[in-house]
């Protein structure tokens, strides 16, 4: 995949309150919503101890930590930018609305599952009133179609045993 529009933090771009973040790890993409004065809200395992296999960790985490921390810290080495790809199709909450939903909600524990509640659809969430992921939307519909194919070749595994049946 390419990442253009993607900057690192050297680039001179500031984002504004309300803004989502995309983080480009390696494998897919964190999510965070910009609050203002270098720092971000963002959920990540509750164990919060720092690892390699931070991604890894949050496949198996039913818990999430709200965290506000600085945007340095969030993308580290990582590739980033600033993406409110659902403006066209959701409208933004008012920004007060969105920073007040976002301090409520600091150091509490959330709910958490990949497919159905991550850090795209936190941060959409407090963003749009709506929580939305593409990436989880795309993870869906890969292990359906996975599951589909598994389904027809085990289908015509089967067909062709019975088949093989009657000729002996």
């Amino acid at each position: 995949m390419a990442l253009n529009g993607c900057f690192s933090l050297d680039y001179h771009v500031n984002p504004h309150p309300g803004d989502l973040i995309e983080v480009f790890r390696p494998g897919y993409q964190h999510w965070a919503l910009y609050l203002g004065d270098g720092y971000v809200i963002n959920i990540a395992p509750v164990d919060g101890i720092p690892s390699a296999f931070t991604s890894a960790k949050s496949v198996f985490s039913t818990k999430a930590l709200v965290k506000m921390q600085l945007l340095k810290e969030v993308v580290g080495n990582d590739k980033y930018r600033i993406n409110n790809k659902y403006d066209e199709t959701h409208s933004p909450l008012p920004v007060d609305e969105v920073m007040q939903r976002s301090e409520f909600v600091i150091g509490q524990e959330v709910a958490y599952d990949l497919l159905v509640n991550n850090c795209e659809h936190f941060v959409t969430l407090l963003r749009y009133g709506e929580g939305v992921s593409e990436q989880a939307n795309r993870a869906v519909s890969t292990i359906g179609w996975v599951t589909a194919a598994v389904g027809a070749f085990s289908f015509l595994g089967l067909f062709s045993k019975r088949q093989r049946a009657k000729y002996y």
